[in-house]
């Protein structure tokens, strides 16, 4: 099948390369062309029934004209290319208009052709392979009867791009993405208490077969047991112990959408102006990423053709800059960092993040809990949200741990942190040498989403705790 799709890609590079041509032919100051093929594939298994088994493929072809400081967009539904030409003539039409600038982009000239870089390719898998690995990770969770619910799932989604641009660019890269995912939720009567695990990457099902399925089960479904014992987190400015992927999130939602080239140029950031100023304790370093291998938001090149790169945003604890697309790139006077994505064909660029994620330290885990005479250590997120503007964050934890006097004592529901993200980071003050990614999706506005991950080490800082249930 994958053999198919990419003679369709090669297929395609000659339509982009009309389209271009006829979009420059219209005035178009620079244009660029991109097909997509996307195809997922999703198994769920619940209690011992499979409840979702989904294949499905979609693709088109999205056309961009540059004309007098504005973008112009046109899509295609199919590869005909008729169809496409027309796309591309309603681009340059779209693109017209009072002029609002002379800004020029300066787009890389990049000629590749990439695949996928896995060693199981999912396509080379069969679909019983599949879900039986979602069976599997549903029953491995069947411990004790206080499991009320167990979920197993696993999901994979391939992307076959091709783009063309003015500049000279033709290339074409593969995208896949493999996950598995084990959810427990365990009752006993008074209280419901929940916990997940599982794998996510760009690599290919060898995430799968590599891992061990059944302890991955047991322990989510023990977790989850183990969480029914948890009291009330206490409340107030306290010490925190962030695990990677709470870290993570103050990273991606805290700093990483403050320092999107498009916030910036629109001065909504707080971050604006803020090159070069102490944001943070100096241990502490934050890249965004795109180059990790096997990591869920990596990318050989952006929706822009420009290749991916790291962007050290923080250094030492001074700002050092912002993720940018070709547009605000140019807008600010520097190189594009391959920060130009968009959800698929049919959506608009933005500025977004890949692997956004906070140095190591020089402490291990354990280290920073002995280390500490009263705080809470962090486990799991639930979900988090950022204030760009005023520069705060909010982040739900699944559960944490009570430390007294360097040692673990209790577990703890749920709970949030709060807090200034300047204030957090600059009372930072122990990082553990383990860093950990962790992936999942980013939505900018309402209705775009992109695949990223966010991580970092264990991180020790002062936030506010919110006692939560």
């Amino acid at each position: 099948m994958m053999q198919a799709v990419l003679a369709k890609a090669e297929q395609a590079q000659d339509i982009l390369h009309k389209a271009v041509d006829r979009m420059q032919d219209m005035g178009a100051e620079f244009s660029d062309a991109r097909s997509q093929t996307v195809r997922v594939t999703g198994v769920s298994s619940m209690n011992g029934d499979i409840r979702q088994l989904v294949q499905k493929s979609t693709g088109g072809v999205c056309l961009r004209a540059w004309i007098g400081g504005r973008w112009g967009y046109g899509t295609a539904t199919s590869f005909d290319r008729d169809a496409v030409v027309r796309a591309a003539e309603q681009a340059v039409r779209n693109a017209s208009g009072e002029r609002k600038s002379d800004l020029m982009l300066e787009p890389a000239t990049v000629r590749e052709h990439r695949r996928a870089d896995v060693r199981i390719h999912p396509d080379s898998v069969d679909l019983s392979e599949k879900i039986a690995a979602a069976q599997d990770l549903d029953r491995a969770q069947a411990v004790d009867d206080r499991i009320i619910n167990r979920i197993g799932s696993y999901s994979e989604e391939m992307k076959t791009n091709a783009l063309v641009n003015s500049a000279g660019s033709d290339l074409s890269w593969e995208e896949v993405r493999t996950l598995c995912r084990a959810m427990s939720v365990a009752a006993d009567g008074q209280r419901m208490e929940r916990y997940y695990d599982g794998p996510d990457s760009t690599l290919g099902f060898e995430v799968v077969r590599d891992a061990d399925l059944e302890e991955l089960g047991r322990v989510t479904a023990r977790e989850a047991i183990e969480t029914l014992k948890a009291d009330r987190a206490p409340s107030g400015n306290l010490t925190v112990i962030s695990d990677p992927m709470v870290s993570g999130l103050l990273a991606h939602e805290a700093m990483g959408h403050a320092s999107e080239g498009d916030e910036i140029t629109k001065r909504r950031s707080f971050l604006t102006d803020a090159v070069g100023r102490k944001v943070a304790s100096e241990i502490i370093t934050m890249y965004d990423n795109g180059t990790v291998r096997g990591a869920h938001g990596s990318v050989p090149f952006d929706d822009e053709g420009t290749p991916s790169s790291c962007t050290t945003i923080i250094e030492d604890g001074v700002y050092k800059g912002y993720m940018h697309s070709l547009e605000t790139a140019s807008q600010l006077g520097t190189r594009p960092t391959g920060n130009g994505r968009a959800e698929n064909y049919g959506k608009r660029v933005w500025v977004r993040m890949t692997n956004t994620y906070f140095g190591p330290g020089e402490w291990n885990r354990d280290e920073i809990i002995a280390d500490t005479k009263d705080g809470i250590l962090c486990d799991k997120m639930v979900n988090g949200m950022e204030d760009p503007v005023g520069g705060c964050f909010e982040a739900k934890c699944l559960r944490g741990f009570l430390i007294r006097n360097g040692e673990i004592v209790k577990p703890l529901q749920s709970f949030t942190l709060t807090g200034r993200s300047v204030d957090i980071l600059s009372s930072a003050d122990a990082l553990s040498k383990e860093v950990v990614l962790d992936g999942g999706m980013c939505g900018k506005g309402i209705e775009d989403w992109v695949r990223v991950s966010s991580g970092g080490p264990y991180m020790r800082a002062r936030m506010i705790v919110g006692g939560g249930q």
